[in-house]
């Protein structure tokens, strides 16, 4: 079987390692978190305690980590996919990364890299990693085409729908508006439900009314139940992970001068989740923020 590496054994990397073992890859996974390597296994990837040996073995890297610093660190910090074609002889390697990313930065990472062998595609994936790994996460591609072309069977694996979108840092930048139309439609369904217990009402019979309604959006489907049941301790996609990624489009709309008057409250609600404890529930949580907001 093709082998590939998968780098960072969180709710997306599982996910991603699910859909390629299903598609028939031998998949070896490392994560900093040893747990993390025990759970990824239950999938049927081999855990590896080395990343070095992940990028010795395998030619094609998913690199599936939290942020921007640690996709740098994976490809170009000590022991990472630089540091393994220089020092050990190793052939060229094709990352592709799917965690959401500094725009700039990442374009500035493949270009910095190229020249010592390493090639890098951007799949940022839109949908939570249960989406992912039931085949239904959209891929958001950038880089260059060749090297697109080179890991489709990868990419087919992980996510079947994508779009190109041109060069390295169009992925994210694209990842970054979807997400910010996703959340502010989370924070909008969040607001609603806790309006409507407010007044009274059932969540649970009112989300199946909004479902019928003109006020219906996927994202009833995929987080209105964790909502109205106040279900978040198994995430599907968690707080953090959400705080970062609406941060990141703050800095992007100050680069611009755009306000982002709807995300900016949207931060707030998430950094307070964070405060309460709530940082690794899943960002239906953005609920209990808005139930703990009172009018003075």
């Amino acid at each position: 079987m093709p082998r590939v590496g998968v780098i960072g054994a969180g709710l997306m990397g599982t996910a991603v390692a699910q859909r390629l073992i299903a598609a028939g890859f031998e998949v070896l996974a490392y994560d900093i978190d040893g747990d993390k390597r025990v759970s990824i296994a239950r999938t049927g990837a081999s855990p590896i305690a080395e990343v070095g040996t992940i990028i010795t073995a395998c030619e094609v890297i998913v690199v599936c980590v939290f942020n921007t610093e640690q996709v740098e660190d994976v490809i170009a910090g000590p022991g990472g996919g630089v540091d393994a074609i220089t020092q050990g002889g190793t052939v060229a390697r094709l990352f592709i990364v799917t965690s959401t990313c500094d725009p700039e930065r990442l374009a500035r990472l493949a270009e910095r890299v190229e020249p010592s062998g390493v090639q890098l595609l951007e799949a940022p994936i839109s949908g939570t990693s249960r989406q992912v790994a039931q085949g239904d996460g959209v891929g958001l591609v950038g880089g260059d085409r060749e090297v697109m072309g080179r890991a489709s069977a990868v990419l087919d694996a992980i996510c079947p729908r994508r779009y190109y979108l041109g060069a390295v840092g169009t992925g994210s930048r694209a990842k970054l508006a979807v997400n910010l139309i996703l959340g502010l439609n989370r924070a909008a369904l969040a607001e609603g439900l806790v309006f409507a217990t407010r007044l009274g009402l059932d969540p649970v019979a009112f989300l199946g009314v909004a479902r019928g309604s003109a006020a219906y959006s996927q994202v009833m489907d995929v987080k209105g139940e964790l909502m109205a049941r106040r279900e978040y301790f198994e995430p599907q996609s968690r707080v953090d992970q959400s705080l970062k990624d609406f941060k990141l489009m703050l800095e992007q709309a100050r680069a611009t001068e755009q306000a982002l008057p709807f995300a900016t409250v949207y931060v707030r609600m998430l950094e307070d989740c964070v405060a309460m404890g709530e940082a690794e529930w899943d960002n239906a949580a953005i609920a209990e923020a808005i139930a703990r907001s009172r009018r003075v």
